[in-house]
């Protein structure tokens, strides 16, 4: 989990009978121990982001993970925590032959967002996030690495290249055009 806004876990859980029950019983459920650690103790800007009911079953039910360092977590798969969204909010790196996918969560919700100024109102500190984007953005145009939108309704992935107004998405795509 990329952090524990209920709009990225609520489908983990569901309720059986008077208790809940993981959706997926065989899978654990990771998320880094900063955005843990929020999520039960909430500042008064997220505290109706953190749904109570979404995260305690997972702990309760032994199929959490939390998570301490970023870099590399899994062979292909580095992990940066960024916070200016949320505190601790994972975006995954995903190797991908000679390229990376960055699964940008809340960082960068849709492909829109890859402008500089424009960051979530959700963001509890969006001058953080505007340098965090900068060094992610630069990095990824640098490598002609991928990003992949979560909240983007009509794109699921684009390039991007620099221009005369910042960078920008050059082209987008499907994510199976952009991996096939």
């Amino acid at each position: 989990l990329t952090h524990l806004h209920f709009d990225h876990c609520g489908g983990g859980i569901r309720r059986k009978g008077e208790g809940f029950e993981a959706v997926f019983p065989n899978a654990k459920y990771h998320v880094g121990r900063t955005q843990w650690e929020l999520a039960l103790n909430p500042n008064p800007r997220e505290k109706a982001s953190f749904l109570k009911e979404n995260l305690l079953p997972m702990q309760e039910l032994g199929v959490l993970n939390l998570i301490e360092n970023e870099g590399e977590w899994l062979p292909g798969i580095s992990l940066h925590f960024i916070d200016g969204h949320t505190d601790g909010m994972i975006v995954p790196e995903i190797k991908l032959g000679e390229k990376n996918l960055w699964y940008m969560a809340d960082l960068i919700p849709s492909s829109h967002h890859v402008a500089m100024p424009w960051v979530m109102a959700y963001d509890t500190r969006p001058l953080l996030t505007m340098k965090e984007k900068s060094r992610i953005l630069e990095k990824a145009v640098q490598q002609g690495d991928l990003l992949f939108y979560e909240h983007d309704p009509l794109t699921e992935v684009s390039n991007l290249e620099e221009t005369e107004r910042g960078i920008r998405v050059q082209r987008r795509m499907s994510l199976a055009e952009a991996i096939g």
